[in-house]
């Protein structure tokens, strides 16, 4: 069963879910995270403290709202518009994600590029 999530960057808060994949599950039980981040091009991304390898949703091109986990950093990815490897306006990761959930309105997310911590929890 999807798990509510809710992301805050700054002033900008919002509303999600995680999938019901063994990685999905994983990233729940590793909530509450408060912590800094790396951006790359309008990627936030941030090392959660587990270790999964690719599942069978891994691919790298994603759609703006995805949240990833990364495994080459132990780390999930929130994407939120082009990355350095995109050719458009899709986000395309670095390598492979697994897709363990999407927030909404993650485009808000380009208002807060300089913010220096996020907040994700259990809604």
């Amino acid at each position: 069963m999807e798990a509510d999530i809710k992301v805050k960057v700054g002033h900008v808060e919002l509303k999600g879910v995680l999938y019901d994949t063994e990685c999905g599950k994983a990233v729940l039980e590793a909530l509450p995270l408060r912590t800094d981040f790396e951006r790359w091009g309008e990627e936030f991304y941030f090392s959660i403290g587990i270790k999964k390898s690719l599942d069978e949703t891994a691919c790298k091109v994603v759609e703006v709202g995805t949240v990833g986990y990364w495994p080459p950093g132990d780390a999930l990815a929130v994407f939120f518009g082009p990355t350095p490897t995109s050719t458009d306006k899709e986000p395309v990761a670095a390598s492979e994600v697994n897709i363990v959930g999407e927030l909404y309105d993650a485009s808000e997310l380009k208002k807060v590029q300089d913010a220096v911590e996020i907040v994700m929890e259990k809604a």
